[in-house]
């Protein structure tokens, strides 16, 4: 039977997403997708799901839930207490509930993105192959107050014990690996070296588009013709800041693209917080 999970408090920027919308990057659309895809899979492998059924993604404050019917969740992503029904819950295990049952999160202790999953997934919208909101493009961009979300209600439920365990980039990520950008080469020794080699903050610039870094790097590059960027690309700006772009960035940009994060790097960014530290290690092909 098809029910709803109903939203008490949304959060502070609530959403669901999936794997990403892939194949319309030549018609403008971000991929998109969960910011932190490792904790992601994790939700959907230990509820035995199909590997890109949607979640609820949350962002520091998460949001209060009421489901309307039978089923089973897991809760992956920046550590905090959860509690069902005012009786403390798991992170990382599946988890009954039943009709009429409230979750509710506390705020992050680490990290920055956190995910509900459910059994079989959330069915919301689905548009260009993906389940992933997008301003624009999904007919919600994010989850509000007394939204509902429907899914699939299920009596079934297996009380497994996951060995599964937070990221450890959850723990101790400072070091993150990049490859070189198609204009790594247009710069000169010593901007090399301040990339390479400097201890970067992430500032309170930082979303599900981009994470500007604090530290400037001086900057005589001109601009390039508009090229392809993609999640993880890192682009210098005029005026030395570099920018690091995320899931919900755009899809072609005009910045020298001087880095590329590998995709286990992206994750790790995704839940730094604000004046957070990270430095970039360079991976040769």
């Amino acid at each position: 039977m098809i029910t709803n999970v109903e939203i008490i408090k949304p959060g502070l920027f609530t959403t669901i997403q999936d794997e990403g919308r892939f194949g319309f990057s030549k018609y403008g659309a971000p991929k998109s997708g969960a910011m932190d895809q490792v904790s992601f899979g994790f939700a959907n492998l230990i509820l035995g799901n199909p590997k890109n059924s949607a979640c609820i993604e949350w962002t520091i404050q998460p949001p209060v839930l009421k489901f309307h019917d039978t089923t089973t969740i897991v809760l992956t992503g920046g550590e905090t207490d959860a509690f069902l029904n005012d009786e403390k819950i798991e992170m990382y295990r599946e988890i009954k509930v039943s009709k009429n049952d409230i979750l509710k999160i506390n705020f992050c202790r680490k990290g920055v993105y956190g995910y509900v999953g459910i059994k079989n997934g959330f069915l919301s919208e689905e548009v260009l192959h993906s389940r992933s909101f997008y301003k624009s493009i999904t007919p919600r961009f994010r989850l509000a107050k007394n939204d509902k979300i429907p899914y699939q209600s299920t009596s079934d439920y297996t009380d497994h014990f996951s060995a599964i365990s937070p990221p450890l980039f959850l723990e101790n990520s400072d070091a993150l690996e990049v490859y070189k950008g198609p204009e790594f080469d247009m710069l000169n020794d010593v901007q090399k070296s301040k990339v390479l080699d400097a201890v970067f903050t992430i500032s309170n610039t930082i979303n599900r588009m981009a994470i500007q870094l604090e530290e400037k790097i001086p900057n005589t590059l001109p601009s390039i013709i508009t090229s392809p960027v993609l999640p993880g690309t890192i682009q210098l700006t005029p005026s030395g800041s570099l920018i690091v772009l995320m899931r919900d960035c755009q899809t072609t940009g005009g910045y020298p693209r001087v880095l590329q994060l590998t995709e286990t790097a992206i994750n790790q960014i995704a839940q730094k917080r604000m004046k957070e530290k990270c430095v970039f290690r360079l991976v040769e092909f």
